[in-house]
């Protein structure tokens, strides 16, 4: 997983409640585990005017010019602002996957969905969430200023805005120390492999009656 750096990026403001994983990334794209290679379908059904399948060359698509991340002056996003409940639905990681192999790297919101939640920190995605009315002013900003971004410092805990002023955001202590050092939950197991060695070797040495009596692969009858 990439570390999570000070990001300063331009904000695309998707203006719906209730962004569900389906409209994330339809699950037609959920048969591949490869974690790369979904952003070309993030929004699929509203990014394109036909249907999107797994594989397909997405660069002869129509596209929907009148999607939101089509338009010009959201070109190179890497902020997300969304409203309430952001990311419900079915719990499936492509979703967070999709979002940060386009380039998102921050989602701001009123509030998330628990489960997509907690698959953004695992996959390199910061959620953000913010007051209501502090949402609401941030996309009466976006949507009256073109090339509107935002710098996201996790290490403070900070966004500021375009005018140089700030707002504080809170972030759990363990989570905000996973992305920064980039380590997903692979990453935190192997921090123990020395642990995890000598306790392997312990339990070979107390509990040798059980690794002698595992079953062994049985000789083919036929063939003696």
């Amino acid at each position: 997983m990439r570390k999570y750096i000070t990001i300063e990026g331009l904000v695309l403001p998707l203006d719906r409640n209730n962004v569900d994983t389906d409209f994330i990334i339809p699950k037609q794209f959920l048969k591949s585990i490869k974690r790369s290679g979904f952003g070309v379908n993030l929004f699929d059904e509203h990014r394109y005017l036909d249907r999107g399948e797994p594989d397909a060359d997405n660069s002869r698509r129509p596209v929907n010019p009148d999607f939101i991340l089509n338009q010009a002056r959201y070109r190179g996003v890497s902020v997300l602002l969304g409203r309430d409940n952001f990311g419900c639905g079915s719990s499936r990681e492509h979703a967070p996957w999709a979002l940060e192999d386009y380039g998102f790297r921050v989602i701001l919101a009123s509030s998330f969905a628990d489960i997509f939640f907690n698959n953004c920190f695992k996959n390199g995605l910061l959620p953000v969430v913010l007051e209501r009315e502090t949402i609401a002013g941030l996309f009466r900003e976006v949507l009256a200023t073109p090339g509107y971004a935002l710098t996201v410092d996790l290490v403070s805990q900070l966004i500021t805005k375009p005018d140089g002023t700030t707002l504080s955001f809170e972030v759990d202590p363990f989570r905000k120390h996973c992305l920064l050092e980039g380590l997903d939950d692979i990453d935190l197991t192997l921090e123990d492999t020395e642990a995890i060695r000598e306790f392997e070797q312990r339990w070979r040495q107390s509990s040798p009656w059980y690794f002698d009596s595992r079953p062994t692969a049985k000789a083919d009858k036929t063939s003696l």
